[in-house]
């Protein structure tokens, strides 16, 4: 990612990076209400002539304090780098969540990390942010501490989905990728969900049936539901392909690890250890047992086309989602 700036808090940022406009939030997966906070925090940073930063925590909280219950990440640090610079900020903070941080009182983080490590100007955050022990942090006490010691601050309310009464939440977006439903996902994110990773071996199914797959292993939190999707696959060098994609576990053969396997339509590379993001643009069906491997052929055909269909009529969301899943398409 040239020229965008990927910082681990835990040291001070250079000193020509210093006085930026920072957004502080987990912002695990950069749904429209996290992008109305970067909105406004990028908006500042042009009337101010500074850069745009965001400042996220890793891992997430919950994952410190319930490790036996991982949460269902939607952004790992890498891919919410990217959405981020796609996004258009100029970098990303990153500060490790640990027990040390956790029991930091609200003001040793504001003086410690937002003033001596980051030298901030302004911050913005959402109308929920809290912070310090006990989260004792809130957004009155931010601002509080911003006319103290001299830094802006903006706080931004919710933001509710057209569809939507409550509140666009990472939650809400979890618990709709949870019944496969990446359609109205997307609308909360304002882009097609993508996960990423490098490309495994596995037992070479899909060569034997004429369906090569590349296959990523995803984190043991991740609750997608398991079937069939519509997907756009990027390769490292930018090119971004049509496909269609199984999440599961095979049950018609080994009933094994859940695995991400696409089949990528017109394509014959080898893609074994490359880095790669798929994007889900829709649910086509779940996962089924077949009485024999013909049958689930057959079925595949019908999937393919299937996907086809779905991905030549889609289109852009938003700028970003043009952005992430449209550019480079061949």
């Amino acid at each position: 990612m040239t020229g965008f700036l990927h910082h681990n808090l835990t040291e001070p940022l250079p000193e020509t990076c210093r006085g930026a406009v920072i957004a502080i939030g987990n912002f695990d997966g950069v749904h429209l209400g996290h992008q109305v906070v970067l909105k406004h925090a990028m908006e500042k940073a042009c009337d101010m002539g500074v850069p745009c930063y965001a400042l996220s925590f890793e891992p997430h909280p919950r994952t410190l304090f319930r490790p036996q219950s991982p949460v269902f990440r939607l952004t790992l640090e890498p891919m919410k780098a990217r959405i981020l610079q796609a996004f258009g900020l100029d970098g990303m903070l990153i500060l490790p969540f640990t027990r040390d941080l956790a029991a930091t009182s609200a003001d040793e983080f504001v003086d410690e990390f937002l003033i001596n490590r980051a030298g901030i100007c302004h911050v913005v955050t959402g109308f929920n942010f809290h912070f310090g022990k006990d989260r004792a942090g809130s957004p009155q006490f931010l601002q509080k501490a911003g006319e103290k010691r001299g830094f802006g601050v903006t706080i931004v309310d919710a933001v509710s989905s057209e569809e939507e009464v409550e509140p666009v939440s990472s939650s809400s977006v979890r618990e709709l990728l949870v019944t496969g439903d990446v359609s109205n996902a997307a609308q909360l994110l304002g882009y097609r969900w993508q996960t990423s990773g490098e490309v495994i071996k596995g037992a070479q199914l899909g060569r034997t049936l004429n369906y090569p797959t590349a296959n990523l292993s995803l984190p043991a939190s991740c609750d997608l539901a398991h079937g069939i999707y519509a997907v756009r696959l990027r390769r490292a060098n930018g090119i971004l392909y049509n496909g269609v994609a199984s999440y599961g576990r095979r049950p018609t053969f080994d009933n094994g690890e859940a695995l991400l396997e696409t089949f990528i339509f017109d394509f014959s590379d080898d893609l074994y250890g490359e880095e790669i993001q798929v994007s889900l643009f829709d649910y086509l069906r779940g996962e089924e047992k077949f009485d024999s491997a013909d049958a689930l052929v057959d079925q595949m055909n019908r999937d393919s086309v299937l996907a086809r269909v779905h991905l030549a009529n889609c289109k852009p969301l938003t700028d970003l989602d043009n952005k992430l899943n449209f550019d480079g398409l061949v």
